[in-house]
């Protein structure tokens, strides 16, 4: 065979299967034989993309039906974060079989297996990996610099051929005159600030000097800021004693009186590891440093005393490489990106983490920036999967889909506002910056193209009443942007160590609260809306809580818990124990549910002992005999009212569902069969008018019954992995918790 036909026979496979990996309906309907076949020739970001959704559950595609393939891959897209590829999944038709009653609105990805993307990893020394924006005679201009290549652990970085810093009119798209030529390492970091009046750019590089730069003549302010023993990953910029300073990180943190161009006191130390981000806020009148750091720690710096404040900010589980601050309900805030694929909220005044972390991340969280969109603040973070994803900061909730676009990591981002309207820039690792308008989701204009490197870094200012972004790169340089025309010119609710196995809600004194037990024999509340723990965690169970719910007894809500000993009752406002412990079942106690019988509260529990017990929560005493039929332990229960009489449903080890007439305590009907496994997980709720049981197991499946008539109502949902947990949303959403995911369905 010739050479020539050697290259031809490649290319012509891999245009087929970018062609049919792109067309849902053969990912669905194809033989699976046919489609793997096809998934090691995929290339471009689609193709890519398609086959690691068909890998992530391949070894379950050959035995079902392609109607649970569908359901199944319509998930595992959306476990990727591509939900416009999930719908088109769902649409998609079968022969023989209904359309899709549930589509996903989103899903977790944590228990993806990485190396199934099998995306070619980009060796290049010349990528833009810094951005900043400012304000140059009226006009916004972004400024970038290029990428760092670390040879080994003193973080010495290679040469290449660009060392040079550009900057870029914002409103034309053009670049402003020639690159900023002076570092003689990757430009790492680019910050903008104003000094003496005038607009100027600070750029941090691999060559360990910090540069100063005026950005309306484009040239070097005095001599390079040296101390740094170690490439400069970092640069920030805030006002001490109505004087400007830099913060910069390398292998240390260190501050510097721009005016006098002199280095204030000693290094800030800390982190055990270099310290990859830096940013700055004001904390009770005070100017603080936020530190990201390879240590896993972020770390705030009192810029006056030089004193870290508090314990380090701990959580992640890898190296924290994204940090930006801002202001939620008044309080300062830090939010930070790390390679834990991870995006965590911190108040900043305790010192606390907010909510749980924000997933969605098929890979590191490379840079992190907080705006507002629409009067609310939220935060975008850019990631190793190539995508931004824009977050609600006050809710922790994903805004839309992801925006796609690039086609290599998002290494450095910056905001700024372009006729009224908030927009982000962003540069990646194929040294290209691209503007986003943060409220339609759309590009604006062509990518702005100039760098040869990956863009790691990215600010923004304002110059000459334009906004601009200012981008550092891989390849040595930093660029300005005019951001209006896209061109360059001439860049959880947990303070445990245990595990977490029940919540519950309820409302305390006209405020949600939510309510947790753990395996640390703890009953924690929390309050919702300032996502604080609610005075000290009550204490009883002599082992873990497995179960909580919560009620209402004379008028003062309740929380009943269920734990390796016993049933307790929980005063929410006081947070005291009310009474002895409720005693009657002979093992743990697996699962608690309340109900209002005849106007008396009643507490459910299912327990080791495989009985069902019923409690009045006024007398604290057992109604009735057990409840009697499981014949292994019950995991689960949760109640409803079936023609006008409230029932219990359980689920079990035995593989079965039960119903039960909690007026009469006695058992109603046969046992609802069809998982194969155990029935971890039961919730209750009105679908189309009649009341429905949904239950999930180790069998991987959840199911839907109607109560009235005992019967499976359509197929089963197939999921990847064990369902532990089930509830429905009074919308009719279906959460479901399987492994350690979370997925959102609703009915089509």
């Amino acid at each position: 065979m010739s050479d020539n036909l050697r290259g031809i026979r490649p290319r012509a496979e891999s245009a087929v299967a970018v062609g049919r990996l792109a067309d849902p309906g053969f990912l669905v309907n194809a033989d699976p034989g046919s489609v793997l076949a096809l998934l090691d020739a995929a290339s471009g970001p689609a193709a890519r993309l398609a086959a690691s959704v068909y890998r992530a559950s391949t070894d379950l595609h050959r035995d079902v039906t392609a109607g649970v393939r569908r359901q199944l891959l319509a998930l595992d897209a959306a476990r990727y974060g591509d939900r416009e590829l999930s719908a088109r999944i769902t649409a998609v038709p079968v022969e023989d079989e209904p359309a899709a009653p549930w589509g996903v609105e989103w899903a977790t990805g944590g228990q993806l297996d990485r190396s199934l993307r099998r995306i070619p990893t980009v060796h290049t020394t010349d990528a833009l990996l810094a951005v900043a924006t400012a304000v140059v005679d009226g006009r916004p201009v972004a400024v970038t610099g290029s990428s760092l290549a670390v040879a080994d652990s003193s973080l010495a970085v290679t040469n290449s051929s660009e060392r040079t810093v550009r900057v870029w009119d914002l409103t034309t798209g053009q670049q402003i005159g020639k690159p900023l030529t002076a570092h003689t390492g990757e430009v790492c970091a680019v910050a903008t600030a104003v000094l003496d009046g005038r607009p100027v750019a600070l750029t941090g590089s691999a060559d360990r000097t910090v540069r100063v730069w005026d950005l309306t003549t484009r040239e070097q302010i005095g001599q390079p800021l040296t101390g740094h023993t170690a490439g400069v990953l970092a640069v920030a910029t805030a006002v001490l004693d109505g004087r400007p300073v830099a913060v910069t990180g390398s292998g240390d943190v260190r501050v510097w009186d721009l005016a006098t161009r002199e280095q204030i006191g000693e290094p800030l130390t800390g982190h055990t590891s270099a310290v990859y981000s830096v940013a700055t806020a004001v904390l009770d009148g005070r100017p603080v440093a936020v530190t990201g750091s390879h240590d896993g720690t972020a770390r705030v710096w009192d810029l006056t005393t030089r004193e870290q404040i508090g314990e380090p900010l701990t959580g992640h589980e890898e190296a924290v490489r994204a940090v930006a601050t801002g202001v939620l309900d008044g309080r300062p805030v830090a939010v930070t990106g790390g390679h834990d694929e991870t995006v965590r909220v911190w108040d900043l005044a305790t010192g606390r983490q907010l909510g749980r972390p924000l997933t969605g991340h098929d890979g590191w969280v490379l840079s992190v920036v907080t705006t507002t969109i629409e009067g609310r603040l939220c935060i975008v973070s850019g990631g190793e999967d190539w995508t931004l994803q824009v977050w609600d900061l006050a809710t922790g909730k994903p805004l839309g889909e992801p925006v796609r676009g690039h086609t290599d990591k998002v290494r450095a981002m910056a905001t700024a506002v372009l006729d009224g309207r908030p927009h982000v820039i962003a540069g990646s690792q194929d040294g290209m910056v691209r503007v986003w308008d943060l409220t339609s989701g759309g590009q604006v204009g062509e990518p702005l193209t100039g760098h040869t490197g990956e863009v790691g870094t990215v600010a923004t200012a304002v110059v000459e009443g334009r906004p601009v972004a200012v981008t550092g790169s891989s390849d040595q340089t930093v660029r300005v942007w005019d951001l209006t025309a896209g061109r360059h010119i001439g860049r959880h609710l947990t303070d445990r160590d245990s595990w977490v196995w029940a919540v519950a809600t309820a409302v305390v004194d006209g405020r949600p609260v939510a309510v947790t037990g753990s395996h640390d024999e703890t009953l924690r509340v929390w309050d919702l809306t300032t996502r604080e723990q609610i005075s000290e965690p009550p204490t009883g169970h002599e082992e873990g809580v497995n179960a909580v719910a919560t009620g209402v007894v004379d008028g003062r809500p309740v929380a009943i818990t269920g734990g390796f000993d016993d049933v307790r009752v929980w005063d929410l406002p006081s947070g005291q124990q009310v009474g002895e412990p409720l005693t009657g079942h002979t093992g743990e106690v697996n699962a608690v549910a309340t109900a209002v019988v005849e106007g008396r509260p009643l507490a459910i529990t299912g327990g080791d002992d495989g009985t069902v017990l019923v409690w009045d929560l006024t007398t604290r005493e057992q109604i009735g005999e057990p409840l009697t039929g499981h014949t292994d332990c019950v995991l689960a229960v949760a109640t409803t009212v079936v023609d006008g009489r409230p029932v219990a449903v359980t689920g079990g080890d035995d593989c079965t569902v039960r119903v039960w007439d909690l007026t009469t305590v006695q058992r109603i009907g046969q046992p609802f069969t069809g998982h194969t496994g155990e029935v971890n997980a039961v919730a209750t709720a009105v679908v189309e008018g009649r009341p429905v049981a949904v239950t999930g197991g180790d069998d991987c499946t959840v199911r839907v019954w109607d109560l009235t008539t005992g019967d499976q109502v359509g197929p089963e949902l197939v999921f990847p992995l064990r369902v532990w947990a089930v509830a429905v949303v009074p919308d009719g959403r279906l959460v479901v918790g399987f492994g350690w995911e979370v997925a959102v369905l609703a009915r089509r």
